[in-house]
């Protein structure tokens, strides 16, 4: 049986959701990424060809609808003749995984931080002070270097140089919840601050951490592409959009849909997540 506080919680985000599919801005984007989401979780199996498997006698084929194309390789082969198709749908797994990595470790200590106190909170915010005096390129560049390039550096590098973030915004939104009625309400009833945390603080952080997330996707699409475009990234073993742009331009005047391609899908997803992003704010948020 559910509690009575959950059925105006349930109306009210019933309401954020129709209000969101009304925007057709936000449908479009949210579409789009669902197939990105989609392809990098199926990637083994939904992809045409192995995307390191190399012909040097299929070469520089054209997409599919230009000329001399080859069906079996819609957006053609690269200068080693591997399929663009497929590295493009195995290159969106990275960025994805490090702002999962990003999320849990941040939410968990910026809930532990505002909630807590004391000395944890002096800890974490100092870690995160020092975090933030770095730039966030260099510090992953000197990750990268010490570790060696290769996937799961990558991963790792992404995923804790952008924590902070999540820290210190879900910070700010528990020292603001912590003093409310319904959690003195919560403590007075004997509740115990796991569950006071579970249940009824980190709820209303979920708005915050949702848009905060979307844009995070687009950062760590853009620092990857960054790294592997300065020859850091994951190495040539597994493919990237980044590194498929940094390979790509010195044949683009034979070659243009090598860096083309992985640069349109990077436009479209990060196009896509600041379009939901955008959308979720004003549908989750209960002032607007």
């Amino acid at each position: 049986m559910p509690y009575a506080d959950d059925l105006p919680r349930a109306t009210s985000g019933s309401r954020a959701w129709r209000k969101f599919a009304r925007n057709p801005a936000a449908v479009l984007g949210a579409l789009i990424l669902l197939a990105v989401v989609s392809a990098a979780l199926a990637a083994p199996w939904i992809t045409p060809h192995d995307p390191a498997t190399q012909s040097l006698i299929r070469r520089f084929t054209p997409p599919v609808w230009a000329a001399g194309g080859n069906a079996a390789y819609p957006l053609g082969t690269d200068q080693v003749g591997r399929d663009i198709l497929s590295r493009i749908i195995h290159g969106a797994r990275i960025s994805l995984l490090a702002v999962v990595i990003s999320v849990l470790v941040g939410v968990t200590l910026g809930l532990i931080s505002g909630f807590v106190g004391g000395r944890a909170d002096t800890v974490i915010m100092t870690v995160v002070d020092i975090t933030w005096s770095f730039p966030q390129i260099l510090l992953a560049l000197a990750f990268v270097a010490a570790l060696g390039p290769s996937l799961m550096t990558v991963i790792l590098v992404l995923g804790f140089t952008g924590w902070e973030r999540y820290a210190r915004v879900v910070r700010a939104e528990v020292l603001a919840l912590r003093e409310k009625d319904f959690i003195e309400a919560a403590r007075a009833m004997g509740i115990g601050s796991v569950r006071i945390l579970m249940r009824h603080v980190l709820p209303n952080t979920f708005s915050s951490i949702v848009v905060l997330s979307t844009l995070q996707v687009a950062q760590a699409i853009l620092q990857e592409a960054a790294l592997s475009f300065l020859g850091v990234g994951s190495g040539r073993t597994y493919p990237t959009w980044g590194q498929m742009i940094a390979l790509g331009r010195d044949f683009v005047s034979v070659a243009w849909w090598l860096p083309t391609f992985p640069g349109l899908a990077i436009l479209a997803t990060v196009l896509a997540i600041n379009l939901v992003g955008d959308r979720l704010r004003d549908a989750l948020d209960p002032r607007v």
